[in-house]
């Protein structure tokens, strides 16, 4: 019989908003630090967040196994913008941007 132990791995759900927060953005990803990156230096021109501007982190939450992830990301995305306004005030009131939390250097 295998064992699997929570911790070996690291994911995150995390919604991102733009200057005004005026737009939400839910992804999920193992680094985010790197995803932060991606997001920040528009990696892909093309993408929704790249097109709105959409690189500010605001909200997060850590899991140990990527399916609980994926299914919280799901859950999120399917919230409407109230609840997840909601969701987001009670890590962070203010909504301000949580970006240093991962020490970033652009």
């Amino acid at each position: 019989m295998m064992e699997f132990t929570e911790g070996v791995y690291t994911f995150y759900v995390y919604i991102l908003t733009n200057k005004n927060r005026t737009v939400l953005y839910t992804g999920v990803t193992n680094n985010l630090h790197k995803r932060l990156q991606q997001h920040k230096t528009r990696s892909d021109p093309k993408s929704f967040t790249a097109k709105y501007n959409v690189e500010f982190l605001v909200y997060y939450e850590k899991f140990g196994w990527i399916h609980e992830a994926i299914e919280r990301e799901k859950e999120i995305k399917n919230l409407s913008r109230i609840k997840k306004l909601e969701l987001i005030r009670i890590q962070n009131p203010n909504m301000d941007v949580l970006d240093d939390l991962f020490q970033l250097e652009f």
